[in-house]
């Protein structure tokens, strides 16, 4: 014997169950592209983090070696002595540093992934590393080409980490 639902009994109709799955579909498309930009927005921070963790090794480098920046890698990961040279153990005449315990690698941009740094020509003139310090100033930006930008639109390799921390 088939029994037939009654009109009155619990449950949804198709018309609400089809209104229920639209209100979810768009609820769904404006909150997608927002989530999707998370990404993008968590590497710019980790960017702002890096570049200020490097430039203040840079500038505690720079205070113990007469207001000359590292211009390797080595020379923040290791000791080094007056001249910069480096030493993978403490002792005379390697009393300075370690200034990093690692380096951080570059979030975004072109060079994404890469940690090593350089220190000629001009940001983004090599794509082997991830980080550039000017050898004259030890200003710190990412090794990135100009064609690199940010979420805002801002050439890569012009971000410094305290125009970065203020937004």
């Amino acid at each position: 014997m088939v029994r037939h639902r009654a009109r009155n009994a619990p449950g949804f109709s198709l018309v609400e169950m089809v209104i229920v799955v639209v209100i979810i579909g768009i609820l769904g498309a404006i909150a997608v592209p927002r989530l999707t930009g998370l990404g993008s927005n968590a590497d710019e921070v980790a960017l702002g983090q890096n570049l200020a963790i490097l430039t203040r090794a840079v500038e505690v480098y720079k205070a113990e070696h007469a207001g000359s920046p590292p211009t390797t890698r080595l020379q923040l990961l290791r000791y080094t002595d007056e001249d910069g040279n480096t030493s993978a153990t403490l002792g005379a005449p390697y009393i300075f540093g370690p200034y990093l315990r690692k380096m951080p690698r570059l979030s975004l941009g072109s060079n994404k992934g890469e940690s090593d740094i350089v220190s000629g020509g001009n940001p983004g003139d090599s794509g082997s590393a991830g980080w550039w310090i000017d050898s004259t100033t030890g200003d710190v930006r990412a090794n990135a080409p100009d064609s690199d930008l940010t979420a805002d639109g801002e050439k890569l390799n012009e971000v410094v980490a305290s125009k970065f921390l203020k937004r």
